[in-house]
C-alpha cells in the first residue's frame, strides 16, 4: 500500500462520494476508484459500501480509515520536523474559527501574523464548532479558535480570554436609557437568537433559559432567521424586532464611546448585563471562554505559541485575557 492510497480512502470516507473525493485529491475519479479497489484487494476487506446515491464506510473500514489518517499525519510530521530544523514557523498553518468569533478577531489577527510571522501564513476556515472539531480530527485543519463548552475530544487546549456578553436593544426601547440590564429584565422581552448549530445560541439560552420556549408571535421571527449571522440579528434589533445578547468583541467601538455632538444617531444601544445576589453584591457577568485547540499529535509547537502571541497582540477590548 502507498500513502497516496491511504489519502484516497480518507478522502472518500470524509466526502462519502467518489467524485467529490477525487476532486479534493486533484485526480480523476477513475484513478481514485482504481487505487481504492487495489487497496481493498490487497487488504482483502471491503472498505466502502457503494450505492447509487451514497458511499458508506464499513465498520472495519472505519477502523482502517482512522489508522490511515494517523499514518498520514505521522508522515506529514516528518516534513514538519525537517522544516522546524530550518525555521520552526516556516509554512502555513490551517486555522478554523467559529462564526461568532471570526469576523471580530480575524482582521486584527491576520495583520498581527503578517507582521510578526510572515513566513507562517494563515489558511482560514470559518464554520460551526461541531464541523471544526471534525476537521481537527481528520487533519483538515491544524488548530481552531472555539468557545467552551464543547465535547471532550482529547484535544490540547490553551485558554485565550473570557468574553462578557452585552445586551443589544433598539435605541428607542425603554431599556436603552439604563446603564446596564439584568437577566430578569431580559426575560420579558422578545429575544432574537441565532439558529441551531451556533454555540453562541446555547450560551444565550444559558443566561435566559426561558427563551427556549417562544411565544407564538416570536416563533415566526425565530424560524425566519435561523442560521443568520450576528450582524443580521443586530439589523433585526435596529428595526425594533426584539433584543439579543452579543459577545463583547462584536460591539462596535463607537457604540460605547461618549456620543459626540452632531454624531449620527445609532439605532442599537449596547448595555452590559449585571445581576446581584440576595445580599446586594454583584454577580459575575455572563461570559464565554474562548480557547485555542489543536491535536495533541500536532508537532509545530512553536507555530501554536506564535499564533497565541499574535492573538494577544490584538486589541481585544473588554475581555479578560488568560495566561
Amino acid at each position: 500500500m502507498t500513502l497516496t492510497e491511504l489519502k484516497y480512502i480518507v478522502a472518500v470516507a470524509r466526502e462519502r462520494h467518489f467524485g467529490k473525493a477525487a476532486d479534493a485529491c486533484f485526480v480523476s475519479q477513475p484513478t481514485l476508484s482504481v487505487a481504492v479497489k487495489k487497496l481493498e484487494e490487497e487488504l482483502d476487506v471491503k472498505l466502502f459500501e457503494r450505492s447509487a446515491n451514497e458511499v458508506a464506510v464499513t465498520p472495519l473500514g472505519e477502523e482502517i480509515v482512522r489508522q490511515a489518517q494517523s499514518v498520514l499525519e505521522q508522515a506529514a510530521n516528518i516534513k514538519d520536523i525537517a522544516k522546524r530544523g530550518k525555521d520552526p514557523l516556516a509554512g502555513p498553518i490551517k486555522l478554523g474559527v467559529i462564526y461568532t468569533i471570526a469576523p471580530y478577531l480575524l482582521p486584527a489577527l491576520v495583520r498581527q501574523v503578517i507582521t510578526k510571522s510572515p513566513q507562517m501564513p494563515l489558511v482560514l476556515q470559518e464554520n460551526f464548532t461541531v464541523k471544526l472539531l471534525e476537521m481537527l480530527r481528520t487533519g483538515e485543519i491544524d488548530c481552531a479558535i472555539l468557545a467552551e463548552p464543547f465535547p471532550d475530544t482529547g484535544l490540547a487546549l490553551a485558554p485565550l480570554y473570557d468574553e462578557p456578553f452585552y445586551a443589544a436593544v433598539p435605541s428607542g426601547h425603554a431599556l436603552a436609557s439604563l446603564e446596564f440590564v439584568t437577566a430578569q429584565q431580559l426575560k420579558s422581552e422578545t429575544m432574537l437568537l441565532l439558529g441551531n448549530g451556533h454555540c453562541f445560541r446555547d450560551h444565550v439560552l444559558e443566561v435566559c433559559p426561558e427563551f427556549a420556549r417562544f411565544s407564538s408571535d416570536a416563533e415566526g421571527i425565530r424560524k425566519s432567521f435561523e442560521g443568520s449571522s450576528l450582524e443580521t440579528i443586530k439589523h433585526m434589533v435596529a428595526a425594533g424586532m426584539g433584543i439579543t445578547l452579543v459577545p463583547r468583541l462584536s460591539v462596535p467601538k463607537e457604540a460605547l464611546e461618549p456620543k459626540k455632538r452632531g454624531a449620527e444617531e445609532s439605532f442599537v444601544k449596547y448595555l452590559p448585563v449585571q445581576d446581584t445576589k440576595a445580599d446586594g453584591s454583584s454577580l459575575p457577568p455572563p461570559t464565554r471562554r474562548v480557547v485555542l485547540a489543536w491535536r495533541r499529535s500536532f508537532t509545530r509547537y512553536e507555530a501554536i505559541a506564535a499564533l497565541r502571541n499574535a492573538i494577544y497582540s490584538c486589541e481585544l477590548p473588554g475581555v479578560a485575557r488568560l495566561s
